[in-house]
């Protein structure tokens, strides 16, 4: 900028009353003539200099604003007007005098401006001056804007430790040290679900074991606190007045700015509903699995004999018999393969879908021999998948497609296609009489005491697919067939 210029309000860098970019600016509010040009040249080789006799620029953003006499006799008030109003932290105003500057009174100045400046004046005292002012108001600006970041983390603080405090969870805070990890903080969930009302602050959470803990568990815990690392157990837990209950227990470091361990955050949920009723369904499913089997053998076993001892053909009542053994036992069955494609934490590694339903057909050629299988692969090469189950799924809606088909001579199509998207279609087709309405709308709906499935399959299929977040559909034609819709995931 010309130093005889006056520069516009545009011409001024707008923003609000905090100091704008890296470099300091400076508002010389003057009119044009020899003492601006000379402030320019001086000033400009450490700060960014705008000129002007606009008042609207006195509402812009600079770090210094120096007057003449002439100019601040026109614009005192407007100054005052901004010194009690806006500014958030200090903004210096500084008032040149000289021979020329008339009645000025500087004694009455000072309550408009922060330092007045006689001319002539050296160089070196004018830039000591006023960077001293500058410096002043840039020392300020950052002392506010640390302060507003020591507001907002302290708001930050306050919600994290609501949050905590109200958590449905409970939460505690440990400090690691010498064979202990003594408590620096409980939430009020931990203190309900334990009936410790002081949370036990400076103790180990130890004091929560107790007799019929179980010891590889606490070594785990132990373990995985000495060697700094995350952690997540069952725990049998004992409450204040005795009471045992089940805690799922999940542990993890909190580490400080060079990575090392500050503390230990732990979570603590209520699951005794939970084991109680995985205890339930185990008893249930040995019962079903070994002692029904048991007794169905041996029912099959008579119901043999008495076949054997007729003469001619057997009576309706033994056929019937034979009929509900076989029906229990594969129930019995089913009921083993869900226990063991439902199990928690079971893995599997990739597999090719296009080996391994070639096995299946081969298979069920051999045990099917009236039957025909028609595999549809997708053409842009093999398909890999690693989904727990999904070929007992697959193996299972297969076989119900072919014994529960009345045709003599029965057709199963599977159709696989490989989604853009990552995921996987496997599509089951049969020609048989379809699955019963009631059968669906229990998988859609699910068992009530009134409507309820007589076979596992299809609840067999639903779990595999629904563990992996995947889609399960069943469609049945207008008068025949069935088709059975499984996505799953791809392998990345």
């Amino acid at each position: 900028m010309s130093p005889d210029r006056d520069a516009t309000t545009a011409d001024i860098r707008s923003g609000d009353d905090s100091p704008a970019g890296d470099e300091p600016g400076v508002l010389l509010f003057m009119r044009p003539g020899r003492d601006r040009s000379l402030l320019v040249d001086t000033l400009g080789e450490r700060y960014e200099v705008e000129t002007t006799t606009d008042v609207a620029t006195l509402e812009t953003a600079y770090d210094c604003c120096i007057f003449d006499a002439h100019e601040f006799d026109r614009v005192a008030g407007t100054v005052q007007s901004r010194r009690d109003t806006g500014e958030a932290v200090f903004l210096p105003f500084v008032l040149l005098v000289g021979e020329e500057s008339g009645n000025v009174s500087k004694t009455e100045a000072w309550q408009y401006v922060d330092d007045v400046i006689e001319l002539p004046v050296k160089r070196t005292a004018l830039l000591s001056r006023i960077g001293n002012l500058v410096e002043r108001r840039r020392t300020a600006a950052e002392l506010a804007e640390r302060e507003a970041e020591l507001e907002r983390t302290v708001e930050d603080l306050k919600l994290k430790e609501r949050a905590m405090d109200e958590a449905p969870i409970g939460i505690t805070i440990t400090e690691p040290g010498p064979g202990d990890n003594p408590l620096v903080y409980a939430n009020d969930q931990f203190r309900e679900l334990t009936g410790y009302s002081t949370g036990r602050v400076g103790e180990d959470c130890r004091f929560l074991q107790g007799e019929e803990t179980d010891p590889e568990t606490r070594a785990t815990i132990r373990e995985a606190i000495d060697s700094r690392q995350s952690v997540s157990v069952d725990i049998l837990n004992y409450r204040k007045n005795g009471q045992k209950f089940w805690n799922r227990l999940s542990i993890a470091p909190i580490h400080d700015g060079d990575g090392g361990v500050r503390n230990f955050v732990g979570f603590q949920v209520d699951i005794t509903d939970r084991k109680i009723r995985e205890r339930r369904l185990e008893v249930l499913n040995r019962v079903l699995s070994h002692n029904l089997r048991n007794k169905m053998n041996v029912i099959e076993g008579y119901t043999s004999m008495l076949r054997s001892d007729g003469d001619g053909e057997p009576s309706e009542y033994v056929v019937e018999i034979e009929k509900a053994t076989r029906e229990l036992m594969g129930l019995a069955e089913a009921v083993q393969k869900i226990d063991a494609v439902s199990a928690p934490g079971e893995s599997t590694n990739p597999i090719r879908l296009d080996e391994r339903l070639a096995m299946l057909v081969s298979a069920f050629d051999d045990r099917y021999p009236d039957a025909a299988f028609d595999v549809t692969l997708p053409e842009d090469g093999p398909t890999e998948v690693a989904v727990t189950g999904l070929m007992t799924a697959v193996r299972e809606a297969v076989e119900n497609a072919v014994e529960h088909n009345d045709d003599p001579e029965p057709s199963v199509e599977i159709a696989v296609d490989s989604r853009a998207d990552g995921w996987v279609d496997i599509d089951i087709t049969d020609d048989g009489p379809g699955i019963p309405d009631r059968e669906v709308e229990v998988l859609r709906g699910g068992e009530t005491p009134l409507n309820h499935a007589d076979r596992l399959g299809l609840w067999l299929i639903y779990w595999v697919i629904n563990k992996v977040g995947g889609e399960f559909d069943v469609s049945t034609g207008e008068s025949r067939g069935t088709t059975l819709h499984l996505s799953v995931p791809a392998c990345e």
